[in-house]
């Protein structure tokens, strides 16, 4: 380790120069195994990792996240995968899966089409039934507080040798307030270091009080994820991993719009009409990625239409109607939905119930609260009030 590392260039190639390194002369916590990472891979990687080892802290439980553009794709516990799961997870039935592996597909598996070409997090070890999942997949780089000598074999193959890989000192704290330069001006501020846990869902303001310990596992999860997600955002989650982050939006029905849409893709590709795909046997995961993507939406004419399909698929598949959609999406409940800040107006309660909610944690406060509570009890729907507000920019 060093006290700083030289990059490529910053956030585009005309901004030079370009480093990381500690302002109080100290070593670097992080360890550049394999390639040569770049600004943007380190944004990544260490709000990632922030994000995975709060998630292994508040559940006991291996975590993964992926990441692309300093937001979380995914993030998940190291939870077992169903048959379902693994087949739109793209893991064989025959692979070995450890709790850290079953995290990676999660994470991975929650929002395909943005995960690719992302960077990996880990809470634990990197082992080689992750590393092997990895290595069939798109991606720019992983950090994690250690490599098997078996993983570190598969990842080194990736990308020709080029794959990033980046060790991280698991027992490294950062000074508590941090510094950030905006156009020749230093801002300075104290960091999050505000610790969400299962006690945060006490204050219900609901008819409805009945949260199980499993919602508030997922509800950790989504409200973990916030924390590292560019604002406005609200993530959607659902047995122990993200399935739908909405970030960086000025409008908050438009996080909840966008983040829902990511939900029910990731509902829609459990379809059987969806599963049982004709698929020619030698389409790339990722033209499978973007075909699933656009056959589950309204645009589907674009890869059914005669001369386009014959490109996918060896036989031409129906078309799912808007209808089957609908009678699919309204059989997905029990899934929990956390906001990095007050909800203002009750839309954004009607368009979560569309993506099977029926748990929600945000910090409360609007002038409209009254209407927001009466929207949830409306739908049954539980709401706690966390009183946090969790932006990050």
């Amino acid at each position: 380790m060093s006290n700083e590392l030289l990059l490529k260039y910053g956030c585009n190639p005309n901004q030079k120069p370009s480093r990381i390194f500690m302002k109080d002369g100290g070593e670097l916590p992080i360890n550049v195994l394999n390639g040569r990472p770049g600004y943007i891979n380190f944004l990544d990687a260490l709000n990632s990792w922030q994000l995975v080892k709060e998630l292994k802290e508040a559940t006991g439980i291996p975590a993964a996240a992926s990441f692309k553009h300093v937001s979380p794709a995914g993030a998940a516990l190291g939870l077992p995968l169903d048959d379902k799961l693994k087949r739109i997870y793209f893991v064989d039935d025959d692979v070995e899966l450890s709790p850290i592996a079953c995290a990676y597909a999660r994470a991975r598996g929650a929002d395909r089409m943005s995960s690719y070409g992302d960077w990996v997090a880990l809470s634990e070890v990197c082992d080689k039934p992750t590393a092997e999942l990895l290595l069939n997949e798109v991606s720019d780089g992983i950090i994690a507080p250690g490599y098997t000598d078996d993983a570190l074999k598969v990842l080194t193959q990736k990308r020709k040798g080029s794959y990033n890989i980046v060790k991280i000192d698991k027992d490294y704290k950062p000074l508590p307030v941090e510094h950030k330069d905006v156009f020749g001006i230093t801002f300075e501020q104290g960091r999050n270091e505000f610790k969400i846990d299962y006690s945060m869902f006490a204050s219900i303001v609901t008819e409805n009080k009945e949260l199980p310990d499993s919602a508030k596992r997922d509800l950790t999860v989504a409200l973990i994820a916030l924390k590292y997600t560019q604002s406005n955002s609200v993530c959607y989650s659902k047995d122990g991993q993200v399935i739908g982050v909405g970030a960086g939006q000025q409008s908050r029905i438009h996080c909840t719009r966008l983040a829902g849409n990511k939900a029910d893709n990731w509902y829609l590709r459990q379809h059987p009409q969806v599963l049982n795909l004709p698929f020619k046997d030698d389409i790339r995961r990722p033209d499978r990625d973007n075909t699933i993507d656009v056959y589950i939406s309204d645009d589907w004419a674009d890869v059914l239409a005669d001369g386009i399909w014959q490109q996918f698929f060896y036989k031409k598949p129906e078309p799912l109607t808007r209808e089957q959609k609908r009678e699919w999406l309204d059989s997905l409940d029990g899934v929990s939905l956390g906001s990095d800040a007050f909800f203002p107006f009750g839309d954004n309660i009607e368009r979560a119930a569309k993506s099977g909610v029926s748990y929600i944690a945000q910090p409360g406060g609007s002038i409209r609260d009254d209407n927001v509570i009466e929207t949830c009890n409306k739908y049954g729907i539980v709401m706690a009030f966390n009183g946090l507000r969790l932006f990050h920019h």
